[in-house]
């Protein structure tokens, strides 16, 4: 059997995060590997779904209790794009995972490292290892792309509206 990498599982959440751009949502992605095989996948549905906590983890650790059958994810891995945030943290935490592997860091509300730590929270009943900057670059870019093709299309919906003020 061959053994994939970090950056291959990566690739698949990056996959993933194209799922969720392709229906209007930020583009964040995450996949669950157990035994080195891919048991769940998700990608953010928030807008979609009209649900704030339908983020790319959230989706991939509910389909996973499904396929293990089971609501603790033990010796398992996600993959995600961006740095969890405190509420997807606190699923992960409560999930059991093993490990986290993450993309891009998020400044404003990541919660493996850059705000806080919640996953590795010594107070806490449970501790995950943590491996960050896993194509940080591509997933980053991923994010960034999107977000300047969004502001794009705001400024011309803007002179749009502009225009057809004046007529």
């Amino acid at each position: 059997m061959t053994k994939f990498d970090d950056q291959y599982w990566m690739q698949k959440a990056m996959e993933c995060a194209q799922r969720a751009e392709a229906i209007g949502e930020i583009p964040v992605g995450a996949v669950i590997v157990k035994d080195n095989e891919l048991i769940a996948e998700g990608w953010n549905q928030s807008i979609t779904l009209n649900d704030p906590s339908a983020h790319a983890e959230m989706m991939a650790i509910r389909a996973a209790g499904q396929v293990l059958n089971n609501y603790r994810l033990i010796d398992c891995t996600l993959y995600v794009t961006l740095e969890p945030c405190s509420m997807c943290a606190g699923l992960l935490v409560h999930s059991r995972i093993e490990r986290l592997v993450f993309g891009a860091t998020d400044l404003k509300t990541g919660s493996a490292g850059s705000i806080m730590n919640l996953v590795q929270e010594p107070r806490l009943n449970h501790q995950l290892e943590v491996t960050s900057g896993v194509l940080a670059e591509q997933c980053s870019e991923q994010l960034s792309a999107f977000f300047r093709r969004r502001r794009q299309e705001h400024k011309e919906r803007k002179k749009a509206r502009q225009r057809k003020e004046e007529d």
